[in-house]
């Protein structure tokens, strides 16, 4: 029998006290997701999984980390949309590329930045790592583009476009295949947790900008399964400067 990613002790977290003797598991998603970060970040440390492994099955992880099923599909999804597993429908679920010991600052952590200084270091950073992507991206990678593009565009809400929209920024630097760029990246994308640059983002919103925004990722993902480094740079910075624009105002 095979040796479970979490203990006893860690799935029993998410077991909450129900009236009487029973118990209750827990529906809150949040928590669940980060039990399951933690477990993957766990089997990863020790050797049970590696970059391409297959996590285990929902009825496993519910029995793992003491929640339902829904729990579960919901904290996948979140991580699906971070980049850290992918999903191939009749296969399963797999890890994605991802260091053992990557450490990426989170909201409420010392990170001081603005958004001025987060779109200065995107467009510093982001068009060489989209010219990288299409030098180096796997067909895997630009699958997983592909059905983060798809997804996104076919969101009804704007927190749900947002989550692909990072998701989809996040796949393009994972394609890379550099790792010291993904942590670079990492870094800077955790900024994009904090309350000042969600709040600017929000008031920006309009179904126009979206629109523009969903154009500007068809032909990033165009260009990189053109495996065309020059457009694929172009169309980033173009991106990101409309972005700025609209975040900030003309320069």
């Amino acid at each position: 029998m095979a040796t479970p990613l979490l203990s006893s002790d860690d799935a029993d977290d998410g077991l909450v006290a129900g009236t009487g003797e029973q118990a209750v598991r827990s529906e809150t998603a949040g928590p669940v997701v980060a039990r399951l970060r933690a477990l993957l970040d766990r089997a990863i440390a020790d050797g049970t999984l590696g970059t391409g492994a297959k996590i285990p099955t929902e009825r496993a992880l519910c029995d793992q980390l003491g929640a339902s099923r829904s729990a579960v599909r919901t904290a996948l999804a979140e991580l699906e949309r971070e980049g850290r597993i992918t999903r191939h429908v009749g296969r399963g679920t797999f890890l994605a590329e991802l260091g053992a010991d990557l450490t990426v600052p989170s909201a409420g952590t010392s990170l001081q930045t603005s958004p001025a200084e987060i779109m200065a270091t995107r467009l510093v950073l982001e068009p060489e790592i989209a010219a990288l992507a299409a030098r180096h991206a796997l067909q895997s990678d630009l699958d997983h583009l592909t059905h983060c593009l798809r997804r996104g565009n076919a969101t009804d809400t704007y927190d749900e476009f947002e989550a692909w929209d990072s998701a989809l920024h996040r796949g393009i630097a994972a394609a890379a295949h550099n790792g010291l760029l993904l942590r670079l990246f990492d870094t800077m994308n955790a900024a994009r947790d904090l309350p000042v640059w969600g709040s600017i983002k929000r008031r920006s919103a309009t179904p126009e900008r979206r629109r523009d925004y969903e154009d500007c990722h068809g032909e990033i993902v165009a260009a990189l399964v053109d495996r065309d480094p020059d457009v694929a740079r172009e169309t980033m910075r173009q991106h990101l400067v409309r972005v700025r624009t609209n975040l900030l105002g003309a320069d």
